[in-house]
């Protein structure tokens, strides 16, 4: 097994499992403001009892972290497997991927290592825009961009996947499904609900990314498997 090979076949998998963590705890963690919450919710200027929601409201965001850096190699190992006439549309997702990767770093990081030990040492103040619980604030708004520019990098990654083979048609309808579908809701929504979008388009895009992450990771780790055997047999 090259290595190559092995490190997509390694990466694809912990793609999988990250992704699945993130769901599962993300899935799990209560909805402080915004149009899903549904008890006890926080309210402007969203810095209230923020102590009280740590870690509970980020541990999701730890395999998030992970997420963001494995997903980047995973891209790689794609770009490597891709052919010749294929590796343009490789690069772009691997390009898109490294935006996304950048801005969930950041944005993950800010949460984990400035708001929780500003709020556990009550300095809130100026943290409303940053605070987790602002339906409009940076955190949100950082978010749906990262995300959103995953969508894009699925949309690329598909056409490196032109075989005839089944798995390779699956993968490529799967990733190019979720891409649409995950750019067409930024769309309606934004038309349906305009400047009180607010957690919508984040719970959606979570959700489409993290069970094509998951499902994507699985046929992943087998087409890079193939991929050796392959190889091996020559």
């Amino acid at each position: 097994m090259s290595s190559a090979t092995r490190l997509g076949f390694w990466s694809a998998v912990l793609t999988a499992i990250f992704a699945a963590a993130a769901f599962v705890v993300g899935v799990a963690s209560p909805v402080r403001s915004g149009p899903f919450c549904a008890s006890a919710c926080i309210t402007y200027p969203y810095t209230n009892g923020g102590a009280a929601f740590v870690p509970i409201d980020y541990i999701w965001m730890y395999p998030g972290v992970l997420l963001a850096m494995i997903f980047v190699v995973l891209m790689a190992c794609i770009h490597y497997y891709a052919s010749d006439d294929k590796k343009v549309f490789s690069q772009i997702g691997l390009s898109f991927a490294l935006i996304y990767s950048v801005v969930i770093l950041v944005d993950y990081f800010i949460q984990l290592a400035v708001m929780q030990p500003s709020f556990l040492n009550g300095e809130t103040v100026g943290l409303s825009l940053f605070s987790i619980g602002n339906p409009h604030g940076i955190f949100i708004g950082l978010e749906d961009i990262g995300y959103l520019m995953m969508s894009v990098a699925f949309l690329f990654i598909a056409a490196v996947f032109a075989g005839r083979e089944r798995l390779e048609r699956s993968l490529r309808w799967l990733l190019a499904g979720s891409s649409v579908v995950a750019i067409g809701s930024l769309i309606v929504l934004s038309l349906v609900y305009g400047y009180n979008l607010e957690y919508r388009f984040e719970v959606t895009v979570l959700t489409i990314n993290w069970i094509t992450l998951i499902v994507s990771g699985a046929l992943l780790s087998l087409l890079f498997k193939r991929a050796a055997e392959s190889s091996n047999r020559r």
